[in-house]
Formats: C-alpha cells, structure tokens, sequence
C-alpha cells in the first residue's frame, strides 16, 4: 500500500497547488491513497462547506484536521454526516464528528486517527490516553493505521512516536508548517517525521504574508493575518506499507514548488 499524505493545505493558494500538482502525483507516485490535513485549506483558518468539495473533487481520500477545525461553522454538519473527514479523537465528545474512520479503496482498508498536542496548545483531553482507546477497541483486524499527531512541540510528538512504534503504520507531526527532515522508520515498524510541512505560499510566514504577521511580533498588538500566495510549493510524505505485516518499509519527504501560469 502507497499513501501520500499532504501537509496542511492554507487557504486558497494551497487549493491551487492541490488542483496543479496533484493528478500528476498520483500517476506519478502510484498512490493508493491521498489524505490531507485540512484544518486551515479555507481562507487560512478553519474549511467551509465548499472548501471540503473542492479539495475531494481532486480525488482526495480523506482529510484530518487539528484546533482550527472549529473556525468555519458551516463544517459542523459535515463532521457528522461525511466520515471522510476527522477531528482529533481527544477533543471534548460533545464536539461534532469523530476523531478516527476506515477508508477503503480498490479492496484495500486504511485505518486513519487524528490527535492533537496539549504542549503549547489550547486544552484537550490526554492524546496518549487517546489513542489507547481507539487502538484498544478499533481496527482490530491487523489494518494499517495511518496517525495525524497535530501538535506544536517536537518532543511530544517524538513521545507519541515512541508509545506508538509498532502499533500503527504511520505517525505524520502536523501544524508547525516547516518540513522536517527526520523521516525514519522506527524498530517497531513505524513510518515517522515530527512535521510533514504544509501546502501553500511559502514565500512568507508559515502561511501568511510576511507584514501581516510581522506587525504582531513588534507591536504585540492584534493583527489580521493574510494568506501568502507566493512562492507555491508542497509539502508531503510518501508512505510505502507492507500488505502483510502492516508495517512500513519506506517514507519519502516530497517538496516541489509549483508555477502558475
């Protein structure tokens, strides 16, 4: 089994580079999957209703999101009723959706989790408790498990690594938005980076155009953030998963830039 999994899409600039690059991806890296993280694809923060159906009309399989998922109410609804889409499993229950689903395509299964960090991050329940839960009563029978661990501090997310090496496929760090370049496989047989980096406008800050953001870091004053759209580029990880023993045997960082006409 191959997986690309593509690093937080920002705002319409990161819609256009899925819309560019994508189709050529896929006949390209022999992908047998496409998830993203989606949490920031509309307008920088948050996806809206048209957003999400756009981004699947590209041929994306499924999207995991993290704390801004929250930021566009009109994707509440869909958090319920589209199980393609996921929050992460450690928020509160009462929030809408679920935090893990099944994906299937061409008679292969593809186990998917969402957690997010509490080091440096707004309140949530323990994603080490989490994640427990949802190894311990699903995906029971031996299916690859694909993990979004959306956190800022890297050492969390190597823990997470760690406690679960060997217990699912993948573990992919989202929402810092900088690629790293620690891709391994673990002992266990689990494919890891702390972040897979994010899809968008690379030519200012994590996102967000450079003034916009720089404006707040010399004043401390509010500052409404714009969305880069320069200097296109994404950022993924190709993830290749033995059939049988669902352990990972490859991860490949991808960072190509992309030109609009």
């Amino acid at each position: 089994m191959r997986i690309l999994f593509i690093g937080d899409v920002v705002g319409k600039p990161g819609r256009t580079v899925l819309a560019g690059l994508l189709p050529s991806l896929k006949i390209e890296l022999r992908t047998d999957f496409v998830i993203i993280n989606c949490e920031n694809a509309s307008s920088g923060k948050g996806l809206t209703i048209s957003g999400m159906n756009e981004l699947f009309s590209l041929g994306i399989d499924a999207m995991t999101s993290g704390n801004h998922i929250w930021d566009k109410k009109d994707i509440y609804d869909a958090l319920y009723s589209n199980s393609r889409i996921i929050r992460p499993q450690n928020m509160s229950a009462a929030c809408p959706g679920q935090g893990h689903t099944v994906i299937e395509n061409n008679g292969m299964r593809l186990g998917l989790l969402n957690l997010q960090g509490r080091v440096f991050m707004s309140p949530v329940d323990c994603p080490f408790v989490a994640a427990d839960y949802v190894l311990d009563n699903f995906f029971k029978d031996n299916i690859p498990v694909l993990a979004d661990f959306h956190a800022e501090a890297t050492s969390e997310k190597v823990a997470m690594s760690r406690y679960l090496d060997g217990r699912v496929s993948a573990l992919i760090g989202t929402h810092t938005h900088v690629q790293t370049s620690d891709e391994t496989i673990l002992p266990g047989g689990t494919a890891y980076i702390t972040d897979v980096g994010m899809t968008g406008g690379h030519g200012g800050i994590i996102g967000n155009k450079t003034d916009s953001v720089l404006s707040k870091f010399l004043t401390g004053m509010p500052s409404k953030f714009d969305v880069c759209d320069e200097h296109l580029r994404i950022n993924a990880v190709l993830i290749d998963i033995d059939d049988e023993s669902s352990c990972a045997t490859d991860i490949r960082r991808i960072n190509e830039f992309f030109i609009k006409e």
